[in-house]
């Protein structure tokens, strides 16, 4: 620790109750670091102080997986960001010897936050557009690339010799606006092996959009994104429609995959679960490559970036929620959702209680087919009838013996939430944020199918020659292994008390 005073207090407190680690982040601010550092006492007054740096607040999400393709998702970044300079006032609010440095867009929920009378006497506020030679910066950035993009070219000498010319670059720059995202963005879309960086440029700068470089402090930057448009409008008009069905995939499924997965490894789950050849996904997309990690490095594990598959949000947030992609085509996340779910529930279809799940695709869809379904929003009762028909096949009670023991294999799913609620009428996984389409003939069925299938999964599970070979398992508690699923997702049906809940008790007697 970089304040190794603080270790014994911290510890102490920790040993003291344990869940702490679980409880609210403002109850931890206080008792993880407030209270140790009042514990030193006079030695806090002699402390030099540390700084701190958050760097990107304006990209701090919710950690809950499911939060990312909910309709409230906005709202929800706000809150979380709000949440983190609240937390960062309390620190602040105590005199500890800490100091905060917070790069940030000025985002107008942030900007309004931190301009607000609590913050006034605790915080000075620097633009950084405001200071500095930014516009040299990029300069030396886009000199250096366009050399080495044109020493590759391996031209012949004559007029091509000096490409780009001062005259080209310097309208680059303008285009630019100063702004080092949007240069890069441009070096990465010209820098393609498989085409002519020339015309790449070219074409870019001579689009028909000529209005001003200038970005807005907040979303959406509007020159960024006629960037981000003319970048789409380059791929191949007959591959458009599969482009950007590949593209609400990727934007239902990015937080799904494991940390550290790249685009080509998660295109190989997603091609055969919506219909497509493998291979083909990453191929449609590849000419999207200056604003989609389309490789990966030599240990195959993609490089970190401020959002998964994306090298900035920007292009995220332009793909949700820019009405004006193109001509004729939006970016439907439902669609894709309804695409993923329809994809995952025929694959389960095969599953049994001896089947085999080592293939990437099949744990993908038993991870990830319960949130799928919980934000997907049916059009009509005639397509939820389909839905519920299509889930009526699937041998649920081995989906859920396979999505509790699948995690020793490092998934870590989440069981327990897929049965919050499980014996709530009106707020169960199959009706749940499906209204108005309430009246498939089919819902009942499907409510009592659910319940039973995961109360045979659970009872499987607790026969004595299963679950003896897996007691060390399914009991463990390491506070480094992943969420214990199957203790979780016992303590939500004991909350319930369904009305077979003796069952389990006979069955947890019997071992």
């Amino acid at each position: 620790m970089s304040i190794p005073e603080l270790a014994p207090h911290i510890e102490g407190a920790v040993k003291r109750t344990p869940v702490i680690l679980k409880k609210a982040l403002e109850v931890q601010v206080m008792k993880l670091i407030v209270e140790p550092f009042k514990s030193l006492g006079e030695l806090v007054d002699d402390m030099p102080h540390r700084l701190i740096i958050v760097d990107g607040l304006d990209e701090c999400v919710n950690s809950d997986q499911e939060s990312r393709v909910e309709k409230q998702y906005a709202e929800d970044q706000e809150r979380v960001q709000l949440r983190v300079l609240d937390l960062i006032h309390t620190l602040v609010s105590h005199r500890l010897p800490l100091c905060f440095l917070i790069l940030s867009r000025p985002e107008p929920w942030i900007k309004q936050h931190i301009e607000s009378w609590r913050f006034q006497a605790v915080t000075e506020i620097l633009d950084l557009y405001q200071v500095g030679d930014h516009m040299k910066d990029v300069e030396i950035f886009v000199r250096d690339e366009l050399s080495r993009i044109a020493e590759s070219l391996n031209l012949e000498p004559g007029n091509d010799e000096q490409w780009p010319g001062e005259a080209l670059l310097q309208q680059f720059l303008w285009r630019t606006g100063g702004h080092m995202l949007y240069a890069a963005t441009v070096i990465r879309h010209i820098d393609d092996p498989y085409d002519d960086p020339r015309q790449r440029l070219q074409t870019l700068l001579s689009s028909q959009s000529h209005s001003t470089p200038y970005l807005e402090h907040s979303t959406p930057f509007s020159s960024l994104h006629e960037l981000y448009r003319q970048i789409l409008l380059s791929c191949p008009r007959a591959h458009r429609v599969t482009m950007f069905q590949v593209l609400e995939e990727l934007l239902v499924s990015r937080y799904h995959f494991p940390p550290g997965t790249g685009v080509p490894r998660a295109l190989r789950v997603l091609d055969p679960i919506s219909g497509r050849a493998v291979g083909r996904g990453l191929k449609i997309i590849r000419p999207l490559h200056a604003v989609i990690c389309v490789t990966e490095s030599g240990n195959g594990v993609i490089q970190r970036t401020d959002t998964p598959f994306f090298y900035h949000s920007s292009f995220a947030e332009f793909l949700q929620n820019d009405p004006r992609l193109l001509p004729g085509i939006t970016v439907n996340i439902q669609a894709g959702l309804g695409r993923l779910l329809t994809g995952c529930l025929k694959l389960l279809s095969s599953v049994t209680l001896n089947s085999q799940v080592d293939e990437d695709n099949i744990r993908f869809a038993l991870r990830v087919w319960v949130p799928l379904w919980r934000f997907w929003k049916p059009s009509d009762d005639a397509e939820f009838s389909s839905y519920l028909n299509a889930l009526l096949a699937v041998n649920l009670t081995a989906c859920f013996v396979k999505d509790l023991t699948v995690q020793e294999r490092g998934d870590g799913a989440s069981l327990s939430q897929n049965i919050s609620n499980l014996y709530d009428a009106t707020n169960n996984l199959i009706v749940a944020d499906k209204a108005p389409c309430v009246s498939s003939p089919f819902i009942d069925d499907a409510i009592s199918y659910l319940r039973s299938s995961m109360e045979g999964a659970f009872l499987h599970v607790l026969q004595p020659e299963f679950f003896t070979g897996r007691s060390e398992y399914f009991l463990r508690n390491d506070p480094d292994a992943p969420h214990n699923e199957f203790i979780h997702s016992m303590a939500s049906i004991y909350q319930q008390r369904p009305p077979g809940f003796n069952s389990f008790i006979q069955a947890l007697r019997s071992l």
